[in-house]
């Protein structure tokens, strides 16, 4: 059915939904949320269920993975205000910029996402706390990503410096997510391995959903493959792949002390090699097919990092529901 302006609003926003916020996208949102919260409830080294140290799951944990898909909805609708103009010249079908939604409309929804991360980080703090704090720094940088740091005009031209300081929202993110596992306990130094996960795994798919084959360049439309050039940026991809897979195995090694099972090390390889592939093939032959295939592996790599990363923590500890608390 065609939507109008006179369709129900419900529609036209699930229209908006549908075009730029898929809900499809709360399963990576779980899985990054998931291996976060475990990653930070071991190196706390609390929240043991039981007398075999399995790892609490409670209900605040439930709370927890609703703010971070509203924080990542913020997000969007954060971009959403900071694109406009330009989506309107290249892309004036969309949602917004028809006006069936409006940016009035997505301000409501923005202010809804940012209260429920409050209210569930305030919850797990039981008021203001680590976890709290955690957002509250996250969120100021994401604030500054809005205002495009203050110097939009100079980053909207350097496509490189525009993702580098765009990307460390996400090891912000991670960390908030990891203090939620941790809860009031202080998160030790190796947590910052996961942050540098989160970076390296991030740019990668950031460079890959922008590499383009010529024939899908298009003027006005910033890619990587503009940027860095055609060979440039699918080595990009690889270079940071690789470095991003070499922080995932100081994590592993940190978690097992050494003897990470031999599952994880095949998974993690054959996750690294099916990217490298794409990437060849692609340079050999550009073409849009190519490309979709450098996203598509980028992304099912990344997912399988963070996927290891829950296996692992999980087959080590065991996790155990506790209900309320």
């Amino acid at each position: 059915m065609r939507l109008t302006l006179e369709s129900p609003f419900a529609s036209r926003f699930l229209a908006w939904i549908h075009e730029r916020f898929p809900l499809v996208n709360a399963v990576l949102f779980l899985v990054l949320y998931a291996s976060a919260l475990f990653y930070g409830r071991a190196l706390a080294g609390g929240g043991a269920a039981d007398a075999t140290g399995r790892l609490a799951v409670n209900l605040p944990d439930v709370a927890g993975f609703f703010a971070v898909w509203a924080f990542f909805l913020m997000l969007r609708v954060f971009d959403e205000h900071k694109d406009y103009a330009l989506d309107l010249e290249n892309h004036p079908k969309r949602v917004l910029q028809s006006g069936l939604v409006t940016l009035s409309h997505l301000k409501v929804v923005g202010a809804v996402a940012i209260a429920i991360q409050l209210g569930a980080s305030m919850w797990l703090d039981h008021g203001v706390g680590r976890v709290t704090i955690a957002w509250a720094i996250v969120m100021a940088y994401s604030a500054l990503m809005a205002k495009e740091f203050f110097i939009g005009e100079w980053l909207g031209k350097r496509l490189v410096p525009y993702a580098l300081s765009h990307m460390m929202v996400m090891p912000l993110a991670l960390l908030w997510m990891a203090q939620m596992g941790a809860r009031s306990a202080a998160l030790p130094s190796d947590a910052a391995y996961l942050a540098l996960l989160a970076f390296f795994s991030g740019l990668a798919f950031e460079i890959a959903r922008k590499t383009k084959a010529p024939e899908d360049e298009r003027a006005g439309v910033d890619t990587y493959t503009k940027a860095l050039g055609l060979r440039g940026a699918p080595v990009a991809i690889v270079i940071v792949l690789l470095v991003g897979t070499g922080v995932l195995a100081v994590v592993l090694r940190g978690l097992y002390q050494g003897s990470v099972p031999v599952y994880a090390w095949i998974a993690i390889g054959v996750s690294a090699v099916l990217p490298v592939i794409a990437v060849a093939r692609f340079l050999g032959s550009p073409s849009p097919k190519g490309a979709k295939g450098i996203e598509g592996m980028v992304s099912l790599s990344m997912l399988t990092g963070y996927v290891v990363l829950i296996a692992c923590i999980v087959s080590q500890r065991g996790v155990a529901w506790t209900g309320s608390e």
